[in-house]
């Protein structure tokens, strides 16, 4: 049942897994970081490089290609590899030193109008419009004028001070939307002090965007110290990249033949600024595991072979041994491992289990909906006739929403807050062909009726409709096309109970009207057990038992099952202690030998569970586990003692001698 694949990130050093480790695995970063370090090391190694002072009038003018000017003389007779080598440090130093005092400014008048709000904000976001309303580079202009001949610093200064403003009101808005954030009011009911809240809690969550503040502001010195310098109205007597162009357009350098004077100083300019964007790229996707794979070479998907199939021909859906994890720097989480499900026509299958031991993931990864990280890594999903693991994109558009549909777990949040419902309704059909408003109409006002909700509210916003009324429209989209299959993770979360109850009676009266097949995901077992024909259990990404709803509930076999079913207390009859399942589930990033329970299991058997393989067994008619009580090559006795010793220390039966005693 446990087998073990193979990682996705091999071992390596423990330096490669640290965020330096992960930029030099990707490949935007190390392109980026290749050219400017090129740029930086030529601008460091100039008197190395070249003998030449780059002001000297000492050659002739025009000079072509030699071994003693690489790169001939300008009409000055200054040597123009000399001057490209001595520009960069001024260029990049104009680049570093202006993006760094703009960045400064963004983020400490950004984080400051956000996090302090009040009078605060009001004063650094009217100092903000007034930076933006003004035109920038005209008033880079003027203000260049007046400092003209001072040198590089007042070029800095100027650039720097008029371009903090517009990242000041994107990095104000993204502090705004985390400062309303729970884990900030956490952070504030804790007692932590605006510092650390800015520095420890805040920051890091802006890293990508501030990153992409400074590199912006840095090419845009980098820009305009060049415009300044082309017009005229910069310093002309330093020897930047700049200033180059400015002497090439007015000495008629492409006059003269002397392309490459014009051309190396912009196409340097140029890839300057593309290094800027790759580490720009590379900081935002290391900063964000969400936006890639972080470098991580995915793993290839194992196929099972003719004889490890085993789903029922006349299954709706067939999920065989499906594996799959999330690729991690340190190797890989298996949070699927080895499951095998299948659900009938018209049947409501029940899926669940603590939080973490992978329904969702399981759902997401059959229906194709599994982001990277995340990847399946063997096995096979069959909805019908179709492959869903093998699908193209445009197939798998064509299926979705008509063979199958979902409710999601946050499906409250799934409706355009700025469209009405009725367009929102039309949607799914629309984009499978159903363009008749007539037909539209129709069927929207019969989905309505089906779930409970008066057609008036078509032309309703979601935010005039209440949590419940929301969940009903979601469900009524995903039966908008009568698919074959609706996947429902966790749809009546944050509802109330009476609420729940009745969506729950809903789903159950459409399923049995039309006829369609349910896979139902909650952590509420007794709500399962209910509404369910068949239930299975998930523990650390494995089924651990599967069986019809009525037998779970009357013999369940695990004792996984046994303890989740112990922790809800009856309606009626005695009143008796419940309690919880200690110890926590094992850790999905290590390979598990043996049953995943048995460190929490009350009935292990040492040298059993946590050694041999697991496997399903048979335990009734329809109902099957993955638990050693049920093997029939281990010993009797071993299993009695086992089962005893539970009931020993549960206070269910005194201390006497081991009689004959068969597992549930």
């Amino acid at each position: 049942m446990t087998a073990v694949i193979p990682a996705a990130a091999t071992s390596r050093p423990a330096w490669k897994n640290t965020s330096l480790g992960r930029f030099f695995r990707n490949p935007r970063s190390v392109a980026g970081a290749g050219l400017l370090g090129l740029f930086v090391l030529l601008a460091l190694l100039a008197p190395v490089l070249t003998p030449y002072n780059p002001s000297s009038l000492e050659f002739d003018a025009f000079l072509g290609f030699s071994a003693q000017h690489p790169l001939g003389t300008t009409a000055l007779g200054q040597d123009i590899f000399s001057q490209f080598l001595y520009g960069a440090r001024l260029t990049l130093l104009v680049g570093f030193a202006a993006g760094l005092i703009a960045t400064f400014l963004s983020v400490t008048f950004g984080l400051a109008a956000a996090y302090f709000g009040g009078k605060v904000d009001e004063a650094i976001n009217t100092l903000i419009n007034v930076f933006l309303v003004l035109p920038g580079l005209p008033l880079i202009i003027v203000a260049a004028a007046f400092i003209r001949g001072g040198g590089v610093w007042p070029v800095i200064l100027v650039i720097g001070l008029t371009g903090w403003a517009f990242g000041a009101r994107v990095l104000r808005s993204q502090a705004l939307a985390l400062r309303e954030r729970d884990f900030i009011a956490a952070a504030t009911v804790a007692g932590e002090g605006p510092a650390r809240i800015i520095f420890v809690e805040m920051l890091p969550n802006m890293a990508g965007l501030i990153a992409a503040n400074f590199f912006g502001a840095a090419l845009y010195a980098v820009l305009s110290e060049a415009g300044l310098s082309f017009i005229g109205v910069g310093d002309v007597s330093l020897v930047t990249w700049g200033t180059m162009l400015y002497w090439a357009q007015a000495k008629g350098a492409l006059l003269q033949g002397a392309w490459w004077w014009v051309a190396l100083p912009g196409l340097s300019i140029a890839l300057l600024g593309t290094s800027f964007a790759l580490l720009n790229f590379a900081v935002d996707e290391i900063s964000n595991p969400k936006l890639g794979r972080g470098g991580l070479k995915m793993p290839k998907r194992t196929l099972p072979t003719a004889a490890s199939t085993s789903a029922a021909s006349d299954a709706l859906l067939a999920i065989d041994n499906l594996n799959v994890g999330y690729v991690t720097p340190t190797g890989t989480v298996r949070a699927v491992r080895d499951v095998t499900l299948e659900v009938m026509p018209g049947e409501l299958l029940g899926l669940a289990g603590e939080s973490g031991c992978g329904k969702s993931t399981l759902a997401f990864a059959a229906t194709r909906l599994l982001d990277p990280p995340g990847a399946v890594l063997g096995g096979s999903v069959r909805l019908a006739e179709h492959d869903l693991l093998a699908l193209s994109p445009e197939a798998l558009r064509q299926v979705r929403w008509k063979e199958f549909s979902i409710v999601f777990q946050a499906s409250m949040s799934v409706l355009n807050p700025v469209l009405k419902i009725r367009e929102q309704v039309y949607d799914a059909m629309q984009a499978h062909g159903v363009t008749d408003k007539a037909r539209l109409d129709a069927r929207a006002r019969e989905l309505f009726d089906l779930v409970g909700i008066q057609t008036s509210y078509l032309d309703a916003y979601p935010h005039q409709l209440s949590g419940g009324m929301k969940q009903r429209v979601v469900i009524a989209i995903a039966l908008a096309l009568e698919p074959k299959l609706i996947v429902m993770d966790e749809p009546t979360t944050a509802l109330d109970v009476v609420v729940q109850r009745q969506i729950l009676q809903e789903i159950n009266a459409v399923r049995r009207r039309l006829g369609i097949s349910i896979v139902f995901i909650t952590h509420d077992l007794s709500l399962l057990v209910e509404m369910s024909d068949r239930v299975a259990i998930m523990y650390a990404g494995e089924v651990v038992e599967q069986a019809p709803a009525h037998q779970l509930y009357a013999q369940p076999a695990h004792p996984y099952t046994q303890q989740l079913m112990n922790s809800f207390p009856p309606m009626t009859g005695p009143r008796t202690r419940r309690s919880g399942i200690p110890g926590k589930p094992p850790s999905l990033s290590a390979e598990i030998v043996g049953c995943p329970f048995f460190e929490r299991c009350t009935k292990r058997m040492p040298g059993v569970c946590d050694v041999k393989p697991l496997q399903t067994f048979p335990v009734a008619e329809n109902q099957t586990a993955a638990c050693f009580l049920y093997d029939p090559t281990v010993s009797p006795t071993l299993k009695e003692n086992a089962i005893r010793d539970s009931q020993i220390n549960a206070g269910e039966v005194s201390r006497e001698p081991a009689r004959s005693a068969r597992p549930n």
